[in-house]
């Protein structure tokens, strides 16, 4: 089965597996694990930022952030489309009892101008705004990336009206090669950062959040509480090592594959609008005689896997276990629906 459901499928290579076999490890949650220590530092040292706390998830090291940057009955500043208001099973509210100020963004980007907008003023009976959060890429808006000046206004305006700055950077590599960008550029900008291993990175689990040593310290305590704190997780660390040094580079092919199966669902008088594929993300309309839950079942009958995630938008993502071969054998498979 060709799978493009999502790039959390990835299984790890050989070589991976090699350095996970070898990891030296001890118990994380005494801080003892070297190469949890490791990854940790090596993240951290890439972004230019003090420390790093790994994590099982992303919606864990998301979920963390917001509960340190926020206090009960605070607002956080997202887009309507953002991860973690669709996908993290309302943890805004649940794990930090904070309310969301959802802005109409282009494809999950938004403008410094409406985070002006969306700042409630400093009344009794508002929520205190205290967090924005930035999601790039952007997972429902097809993969779509930030300019990089765009983020620095926004920026700007958190400073002016002292808000926290988290980005949700689970596709963050795919953004950085995209746009010839830096981990360092990012570093500097935002006060919290949360980069996957298990997406376009090919690790089998876990998230690195990103802040500051006391951020990280507070950060740590709110994993400890969540469950997420682990024993000897350095088997798990050693495969986001290896990512990190060797996986990175590779995207700019995911976004190639991306592109030109695009291309041939553009041909196809039953494919709609198809989002604009910056990275390694495709969603696409489908209309006329089929819908997306009939393309998915024709697909699948071909030992193609994809998602359907509306009642008229499907979903195919490309990742590392996806070959050129691959890729030829679902452009010849859509040709022929």
């Amino acid at each position: 089965m060709i799978d493009l459901r999502s790039d959390t499928v990835t299984k790890p290579s050989p070589a991976m597996l090699e350095a996970m076999l070898k990891a030296k490890v001890g118990d994380d949650v005494f801080g003892e694990d070297p190469t949890v220590n490791e990854l940790e530092s090596l993240a951290a040292k890439i972004f230019g930022m003090e420390a790093g706390l790994f994590c099982p998830s992303g919606t864990m090291t998301n979920q963390i952030a917001i509960k340190v940057h926020t206090q009960p009955g605070d607002e956080v500043i997202c887009d309507k489309l953002a991860h973690i208001y669709q996908y993290e099973g309302g943890g805004i509210a649940f794990n930090s009892g904070c309310s969301v100020k959802l802005l109409e963004g282009d494809r999950g980007r938004f403008t410094a101008e409406q985070v002006l907008e969306g700042i409630n003023a400093f009344e009794d009976y508002k929520a205190r705004t205290s967090l924005v959060a930035v999601e790039n890429t952007t997972n429902r808006g097809g993969g779509s990336c930030y300019k990089f000046d765009d983020i620095i206004a926004i920026k700007k305006v958190c400073q002016e009206y002292n808000l926290g700055l988290h980005l949700d950077g689970a596709r963050l590599f795919n953004a950085l090669i995209q746009n010839n960008e830096t981990p360092k550029q990012y570093g500097k900008l935002f006060d919290s950062i949360s980069i996957c291993l298990s997406k376009g990175l090919g690790t089998p689990v876990g998230s690195v959040l990103l802040g500051t040593n006391t951020f990280i310290k507070k950060a740590r305590r709110v994993r400890k509480v969540l469950g997420g704190g682990m024993r000897q997780a350095g088997f798990l660390a050693a495969a986001g090592i290896y990512a990190l040094e060797n996986n990175v580079g590779r995207l700019k092919e995911d976004h190639l594959h991306a592109k030109l199966i695009a291309e041939a669902l553009s041909q196809k008088d039953f494919a709609g609008e198809i989002l604009p594929v910056e990275t390694n993300i495709i969603v696409a309309e489908i209309k006329g005689s089929l819908t997306p839950t009939d393309f998915t079942a024709k697909m699948k009958a071909a030992g193609i896997s994809l998602m359907a995630i509306s009642t008229n938008q499907i979903r195919m993502v490309l990742h590392l276990d996806i070959s050129i071969k691959m890729v030829h054998e679902i452009i010849k498979t859509i040709k022929e629906l």
